[in-house]
């Protein structure tokens, strides 16, 4: 990444941040409702006018209570849908193929890390919430670099006795039960297969978007740059230096789109979007689907810490 590679390390604080709206979401996902329509019978002639009052009466009672039943029917098939969507489970098809070549990507991404100038020159501690935060979105856009697909097949719905026994339903919440940072939830780690429809359709739906697009190779390196330098984590030493990196990166990343894709107004705005569905992909759905079939409930970060430091 030439631009990352030229700024300054280390501790300078940077400039204020002012430019959170490069994070904004930029896509407009409000539900749009249309009203109902309501049919009224013709008036019958005047000399009938009494009865037609009634019957108009009883018609707008029958409409407007059918209407309210049609509007029950579509919130409930809305949530039956919903319901449906995040407890029906899957896993890879082909988990042979498909975790050697998450792997592989996992390798390039510490790698990309490592040759990233700045990183070096944060203190240990920043260096480690940024890679215990960052590995996931970051290997997820580098199976979109390399154009990883992969195929899922669903897997059996665990019943509500195995549910509660997991302390997936019904089960007492505690201190003792929650998962700790980079390992998977409790339904995950318990024995419950696979990974939730929806957020497979999360990930296939970001890798699709990157295609569509067409990414060039120093569009996914400014990605990665904006991605590593996350500046909404707690407890970062250098915060307002870590800021200016991420600017720095958003930045880079726009005068090389309006360099290289002048009649196209757009596709920074559409990069952005594809920004705020990766942020959406965490740590535990990524281990689950793509590493567990490998390396079994072994904890990701120890895992990380070995790759990366050599610990």
């Amino acid at each position: 990444m030439a631009t990352l590679s030229s700024c300054q390390c280390p501790g300078t604080g940077g400039p204020d941040g002012n430019n959170s709206i490069l994070y904004s979401i930029l896509k407009n996902d409000s539900l749009t409702t249309t009203g109902e329509q309501q049919t009224v019978a013709q008036p019958p002639p005047h000399r009938q006018q009494r009865v037609s009052r009634v019957s108009s009466c009883a018609s707008l009672s029958s409409c407007s209570s059918s209407s309210s039943s049609s509007r029950l029917d579509l919130r409930q098939q809305q949530q039956a849908c919903s319901c449906g969507s995040s407890r029906s489970r899957a896993c890879l098809r082909s988990p042979q193929i498909t975790c050697k070549a998450a792997s592989a990507v996992l390798v390039k991404t510490l790698r990309f890390v490592k040759n990233v100038p700045c990183f070096h020159g944060l203190p240990e501690e920043d260096q480690l919430l940024l890679v215990r935060s960052g590995w996931a979105p970051l290997l997820v856009l580098g199976l979109a670099q390399d154009r990883v697909d992969f195929e899922t097949t669903e897997t059996a719905e665990p019943s509500m006795l195995q549910r509660i026994l997991t302390g997936g339903c019904g089960g007492q919440s505690g201190l003792a039960d929650r998962p700790g940072p980079g390992e998977p939830p409790a339904e995950q780690s318990a024995g419950v297969d696979g990974v939730s429809l929806s957020d497979i359709q999360g990930i296939k739906a970001f890798l699709k978007k990157c295609w569509v697009l067409d990414i060039s190779t120093k569009e996914y390196a400014y990605l990665k740059g904006a991605v590593l330098f996350n500046s909404d984590l707690q407890g970062l030493r250098y915060l307002h230096y870590i800021q200016s990196l991420q600017r720095e990166a958003h930045q880079a990343l726009n005068e090389h789109v309006k360099l290289i894709y002048r009649g196209d107004a757009t596709r920074f705005a559409k990069l952005l979007i594809a920004l705020s569905m990766l942020r959406a992909i965490g740590p535990p759905v990524v281990t689950q689907l793509f590493f567990k079939p490998v390396i079994g409930s072994v904890n990701m970060e120890d895992v990380l810490l070995e790759m990366f430091y050599g610990k």
